[in-house]
């Protein structure tokens, strides 16, 4: 497949792509804890422990921008925001099952010790 352009970055594989949209730290983290239910921002949070509130914002506008997660804000004091998956995001949810599941033998395969 031939090299393309996407928001004026180079990709020359389909999966890079796709990593590029669903990888990194947080994400399949994220839509992993959205996948069976809607949750607000707080609820998220509490979830993983270990993401800035800076990183989950960020994360999570990534995640809205390209469709994977749907916010919905209620006209409240203070504002109530809850995050929905799409199908988009229900989607990736197959694959990330997939990674999880290679991950967890490449671990054992690798003898990695739990914390």
């Amino acid at each position: 497949m031939p090299e393309f352009i996407y928001n004026n970055k180079v990709y020359y594989h389909p999966a890079e792509f796709a990593i590029d949209r669903i990888g990194g730290t947080w994400k399949m983290a994220i839509l992993w804890r959205l996948q069976e239910t809607t949750l607000r921002y707080s609820e998220l949070k509490k979830s993983i422990p270990r993401i800035t509130d800076k990183m989950l914002a960020s994360q999570l506008r990534e995640l809205e921008a390209d469709g994977f997660v749907k916010r919905k804000i209620f006209p409240t004091v203070p504002p109530k925001v809850e995050y929905t998956i799409t199908r988009r995001g229900i989607k990736a949810i197959k694959i990330i099952s997939e990674i999880r599941t290679y991950g967890q033998s490449l671990m054992k395969d690798m003898k990695v010790v739990l914390c």
